[in-house]
């Protein structure tokens, strides 16, 4: 691990996060930034593509030498797919509604100021990534913590179309609609070139522990070994599946015959009608292929 000496840092906000308070954090870490003498890129832009475009230009050029993403799991995404593959270090303050990428990185959540300290004074360390292809090879783009493609991914498909209620409250009416209608998917699966068929309720591919607010999904990944958490929950009656469930909190899960993990360097994963998530956000539809990427992401831990 190294020490953070960036003088230059780029500042790329989610306006939207924290209930709206993205605007005001950013002018307070601005301001806690340059009261430590460092130099403040803006890279704000008049909207989240813009605002991309501006930090993506800024690393490869080497306008800055740190950048700081405020805001939630989605922005913290965002900020390692700008910086993966280049030596220019993220810094993240986690003022979101999950967080989840922060937390199992023991960063500070919810408290701008100790973020901030963490970042001037903390180290860097290369940590890897999930990173999706398309069968052609194609890069879609890279996660911190957890793809999802089962159940988990059908109610975050459901709760994008749900206009009410705002927070955690739609991802939870959104589980309560699902279920009735739920039932087991078909997947074709192949880990490190060993083709498998299942019926199941849940495949996650895992870099990090977490997702979904604290779900400790994988609770044995590690984000700095090179291989990838491959997550099954085979087909099991639905009052089983929601007995288990909420195991998946603390991580008890994994002791329930119908759950498998199994670690592995390249994932395909293919089924019908399933749209991935990462990070909080829409990726893409399967099939996909996932990998690790070995400490692809430089980060102020």
């Amino acid at each position: 691990m190294t020490r953070v000496t960036a003088e230059r840092i780029g500042l790329l906000i989610n306006p939207t996060a924290g209930k709206h308070r993205g605007e005001q954090v950013g002018t307070r870490v601005a301001d806690l930034l340059e009261a430590a003498g460092r130099q403040v890129v803006d890279l704000t832009g008049l909207d989240a593509s813009r605002a991309e475009g501006k930090a993506r230009a800024a690393v490869a050029s080497g306008d800055i030498d740190l950048l700081v993403v405020a805001g939630g799991d989605g922005v913290a995404g965002l900020g390692a797919n700008i910086c993966a593959d280049t030596d220019v270090p993220l810094g993240i303050v986690a003022v979101g509604t999950g967080n989840d990428n922060a937390r199992e990185l023991g960063l500070p959540v919810q408290d701008v100021d100790a973020a901030v300290r963490r970042i001037l004074a903390g180290g860097v360390r290369r940590m890897d990534l999930g990173r999706v292809l398309t069968d052609d090879g194609e890069r879609v783009r890279d996660y911190l913590g957890v793809l999802s493609c089962g159940f988990d991914a059908v109610v975050n498909e459901r709760a994008n179309t749900m206009l009410w209620p705002r927070g955690p409250q739609r991802y939870n009416l959104a589980i309560l609609r699902e279920l009735p209608v739920f039932g087991p998917i078909h997947y074709e699966l192949t880990i490190d070139g060993v083709e498998r068929e299942i019926d199941g309720m849940l495949v996650c591919v895992a870099n990090g522990r977490a997702f979904g607010g604290g779900m400790k999904v994988a609770p044995a990944a590690d984000v700095e070994d090179g291989l990838l958490d491959v997550v099954i929950v085979h087909d099991i009656p639905m009052a089983t599946f929601l007995s288990v469930f909420p195991k998946v909190f603390k991580g008890t899960h994994t002791s329930h015959p119908a759950v498998e993990i199994v670690r592995g360097a390249s994932i395909r994963i293919a089924t019908e009608r399933i749209v991935s998530y990462a990070d909080g956000e829409r990726v893409a539809p399967l099939p996909l292929t996932v990998e690790a990427a070995p400490g692809a992401l430089s980060i102020v831990r």
